[in-house]
């Protein structure tokens, strides 16, 4: 008997736009998550986040913050090799090649909105108020979507996804 399919999740990644923006994303096509540094969410990126995988793309540390567009996972999490370039600003001269400490995945794009999404406006949506990206002291930088969160916070964008 075949192995069931698991059901396509969704996420939030967070990314200084001065950093990397979706502009950057929409120009470059895709590019690879790296650089992460925080345990629970290298667990997201080498076990959770699968191939297919919807993603909100959400500009931190801006004015306005505010989730910007639309991202798929094109590649499962695999090690991240920054931690072991000491050019890097994300080197960890701790991590191992053999045994890899950091995760990335690739990201691809898929949509921008029309109009960001500001924080302010998300923070007075009933449906959102159990999203993790709302929630006090939440500043991890790959987070967990529900399904209704994720199909909320295209009707409130207008867009028309289709993630493959």
């Amino acid at each position: 008997m075949a192995a069931r399919k698991s059901a396509r999740r969704f996420w939030l990644v967070r990314s200084e736009p001065d950093v990397y923006s979706i502009d950057d994303l929409e120009r470059d096509g895709a590019t690879c998550w790296d650089g992460v540094r925080n345990y629970q969410a290298r667990n997201t990126l080498r076990d959770d986040m699968k191939r297919g995988d919807g993603v909100l793309f959400y500009h931190s540390n801006a004015k306005p913050l505010a989730i910007v567009g639309v991202a798929r996972i094109s590649k499962e999490g695999y090690p991240d090799h920054t931690a072991w370039d000491p050019s890097t600003k994300y080197h960890d001269p701790k991590s191992d090649p053999q045994n890899p400490t950091w995760f990335m995945v690739d990201i691809e794009f898929v949509a921008r909105f029309a109009s960001p999404l500001c924080r302010e406006q998300l923070v007075d949506e009933p449906e959102l108020a159990g999203m993790a990206l709302l929630q006090k002291a939440s500043r991890l930088s790959v987070q967990p979507v529900t399904p209704a969160e994720w199909r909320h916070v295209l009707k409130l964008a207008g867009a028309k996804v289709q993630l493959g």
